[in-house]
């Protein structure tokens, strides 16, 4: 008997929620029909069928290579993937794993589906693709909108004589005109895109979709007409097609090409100007001005080509007046990106980075595993892993000794047929226990590993280890693996103002699994099944 997992998916484009389940259903009742063992399912919820890069597949992959099951269910190809070199890639691993593909559309599959089906599911969102550039293209020439909201603006909700709705139709929100007006005048004046976000934010204005104002959200970029100081439409031209977007086959991410000017569709639109021609043109020429600044060769900014180093503690540093990111200002300094970005934090405390640095170090060394916690933590997690290490091996034990009785009884009853004591109701027990065999044997095949055990000195071979990896740090060979070493001990570091003139008080949450799996030389599964490993994973010791 065949032991089956079943594998579905849906797009958010045209599909439910509820289509998972539904796939689930129909390939459920397909394999009792055959008398198949259904072992497992996976599943991935609204994400595109053109990557790979879903956890769902990805799992069901991976599981394949450990001999979990042999066949993979599921309702047609295109659930697997629907690009073409994906699809042959899926079929390539669980043929090497000796796991079948079959779905109910098409069967059992072959090298010939995955050739003809791949190709087709490729050129079917090659079609889709041109034909939803041909409709919004279509649209943008009768000046209508191409699919999106920019700040300044609302939907119009308008009906045909069918009662069908028309879309595209924009017309002026003048509050938020308001508010494009000052921002053109303040920057044409001098002001920079930082100073206006943290004036606007000062004074309550909410920013586009309601969120606070960044000084990239009014810069953007101008050779991609991106930002509010470059939308077009604000002097009633509406630019379609500036962009392309492509996926890059490693990432599965949306990347953005620019397109040449003649590719532009361009649409005057004079009831949606906002913004003076004169105004604009002043800061188009301060912007050009700021450029120069930067260019070292006409085109090339070289700010766009400077790459900040990523320091030991980059994203794991938060402020505790807003809870956001403590960046690099400056001089190696790390201050709030909320107060000096935004303006909407009121904590203007700096740190420098050497300092911090070698504050987390020491308290890594010697706070966030000191021998009295340890102990006190080693007993209580040695008696929490016995008890379940007892449970997990009496479930082994009595699944051992069922699997065994079935097998007996199977015996007992082919030797029975064969001495010519057959019965008809001996075919209908033989598949009862055959069905319970293979149930007890996925049981089996799935049971955890004993959970850990941890070495009653762990506080003092950790710290060796992070007086190593510290040493480390200095040689640069090593740095850059030692640094993620470091990383991944940290949480989070909450960065609060005291109350003397420049101090800062810094609180170190260690991430406690990564701790302990680094002082017991052990890879601790993080298995949401696993008691302990839970409280691990959600346990922090503070500095």
């Amino acid at each position: 008997m065949s032991r089956v997992a079943i594998y579905a998916r849906y797009s958010s484009d045209h599909q439910r929620d509820a289509s998972i389940e539904d796939q689930i259903a129909v390939c459920r009742r397909y394999a009792e029909r055959q008398g198949w063992t259904v072992v497992d399912w996976y599943a991935d919820r609204a994400i595109s069928g053109s990557s790979l890069l879903r956890p769902g597949i990805q799992s069901l992959m991976e599981d394949a290579g450990k001999g979990g099951f042999d066949v993979v269910l599921a309702e047609a190809l295109d659930r697997l993937s629907r690009d073409q070199e994906d699809v042959a890639g899926v079929f390539k691993r669980l043929s090497f794993a000796g796991v079948k593909i079959i779905t109910l559309s098409e069967g059992e599959i072959s090298h010939l589906h995955v050739g003809l089906k791949g190709t087709m599911n490729a050129l079917f969102l090659k079609d889709l693709a041109d034909k939803t550039r041909r409709g919004l293209q279509g649209r943008i020439e009768t000046g209508k909108s191409a699919g999106g909201l920019c700040y300044g603006y609302d939907v119009v909700k308008k009906y045909n004589e069918d009662g069908e709705l028309i879309r595209g139709d924009r017309t002026i929100n003048e509050a938020e005109a308001t508010v494009v007006r000052r921002i053109f005048k303040a920057f044409a004046a001098g002001q920079s895109p930082r100073q206006l976000a943290k004036a606007l934010n000062a004074d309550g204005v909410p920013g586009p979709q309601g969120k606070v104002w960044t000084d990239t959200t009014i810069r953007g970029h101008a050779t991609r007409g991106t930002g509010l100081l470059n939308n077009e439409l604000y002097v009633g031209r509406l630019v379609w097609n500036r962009l392309r977007y492509i996926k890059d086959p490693d990432t599965g991410k949306r990347v953005s090409r620019p397109n040449p000017k003649s590719d532009w569709v361009v649409q005057r639109v004079p009831e949606l100007r906002i913004i003076e021609d004169d105004l604009w043109e002043q800061v188009k020429e301060r912007q050009a001005a700021i450029l120069a600044k930067f260019e070292t060769t006409p085109g090339r900014n070289r700010l766009n080509h400077t790459h900040r180093k990523k320091f030991l503690l980059s994203g794991l540093l938060s402020c505790s007046e807003c809870e956001g990111s403590y960046t690099i200002r400056g001089q190696d300094r790390y201050g709030c990106f909320n107060h000096y970005n935004r303006g909407t934090c009121t904590n203007n405390r700096t740190i420098k980075r050497q300092i911090i640095e070698a504050r987390v170090i020491a308290g890594l060394k010697d706070k966030l595993l000191a021998p009295d916690l340890a102990a006190e933590f080693v007993k209580g997690f040695q008696e929490e892993t016995n008890a379940l290490n007892h449970d997990r091996e009496l479930a082994t034990v009595q699944d051992k000794a069922a699997l065994a009785k079935a097998e007996r009884s199977i015996k007992a009853i082919l030797d029975a047929i064969e001495d010519g004591r057959y019965q008809r109701s001996m075919l209908d027990r033989l598949d009862e226990l055959e069905k319970q065999k293979d149930q007890i044997g996925a049981r089996l095949a799935k049971a955890p590993p004993p959970l850990p055990r941890i070495h009653p000195n762990v506080a003092e071979i950790y710290r060796v280890k992070i007086q190593r990896l510290e040493d480390a740090l200095r040689r640069p060979d090593d740095a850059r693996e030692a640094a993620e070493a470091m990383r991944s001990l940290i949480d989070k570091i909450v960065l609060t103002p005291g109350k003397k003139r420049g101090e800062v008080k810094a609180e170190l949450y260690g991430e406690l699994a990564a701790i302990l799996a680094l002082a017991s030389g052990q890879k601790l599964r993080l298995d949401k099944e696993d008691d302990v490993i839970s409280v691990l994973r959600n346990t922090s010791f503070r500095n």
